[in-house]
Formats: structure tokens, sequence, C-alpha cells
């Protein structure tokens, strides 16, 4: 019997089945994520909201909604977890990197190089990015195989 098979029998007589791997260090990803999440957030809360744009306030608080929907997802088993990953790992990644690494772009930059911002505020934006790419590329690499294969050629 696979292993889905059993979770699924587990499922229906109220047990709790045990994690497969992948889907184990899935939810690690996740929970890395949220520490860096948690980070950068508590961060902009120490460094005072008015030194936001309101452009990078709403976007911010847009992108922490959908990365929290996605770890509450992620965390819960839900089938879709390893396309959820993917697509917000790397997106976030990618977003909190074009807000804070670059230089001052347009209103939805909070950039840092040109901020003059202590360590900590590097360490909490460098800590959410690496875990947004750590929960993206766990979640490419628990894709189910023959939509990995196809997706990549």
């Amino acid at each position: 019997m696979t292993q889905t098979a059993r979770a699924i029998r587990a499922r229906s007589r109220g047990a709790q089945p045990e994690l497969a791997s992948g889907e184990r260090a899935l939810r690690y990803a996740a929970l890395v994520f949220l520490a860096g999440f948690v980070l950068h957030n508590a961060d902009h809360f120490r460094r005072g909201l008015e030194v936001l744009t309101p452009a990078v306030f709403w976007a911010g608080t847009l992108s922490g909604i959908i990365s929290l929907a996605a770890i509450a997802l992620t965390l819960r088993g839900h089938r879709l977890a390893p396309w959820i990953a993917v697509a917000i790992g790397f997106g976030m990644a990618f977003g909190v990197s074009m807000v804070h690494l670059l230089p001052r772009w347009s209103a939805l930059s909070d950039s840092l190089p040109d901020g003059h911002v202590d360590p900590v505020t590097w360490v909490a934006v460098l800590c959410e990015i690496a875990g947004a790419l750590i929960f993206g590329w766990v979640g490419l690499r628990h894709l189910p195989r023959a939509e990995r294969q196809q997706r990549l050629s």
C-alpha cells in the first residue's frame, strides 16, 4: 500500500497520518519562511511605519496576507502546497528584493542601500528573502515528478 493510500485510510479513521518526508520538508520550509517574515515585519515596526511610502505599506500588507495564507495552507497539508510554495516563495523573494535591495526606483522602494539603516534591518530583510527562496525551492523539489519534468523542459 502506498503512503498516500495509508494517509487516506488513516484520515478516514480519524487518526493522524504519518507525514511523508516531502510534506515534512515543505512544512519545515514554510516555518523557515514564517520566521524570516516575522523578523522582517518586526523590524518594520521597530524602525517605524512612517518611513514607508503608502505604496510600500499597502504592497507589504497585501503580500503579507498572501504569504500567511500560503504558509497556513502548507502547514495544513493542502494538496497544492508545492505549487503554492513555488509561486509565493519565489514571488516574495523577488518582490522583497525589488523593494529593499535596489536603489530607490519608485514609490514601491524602501531601499536599504539608500536608507542608512542599521545591520539589524539588513539581517531581517535577508532572512525573509532566504526563507522565501527556501520555501520556493523546497516546493519546486516536491512537485509531482511528471509535472516538474514537464515544467522544466
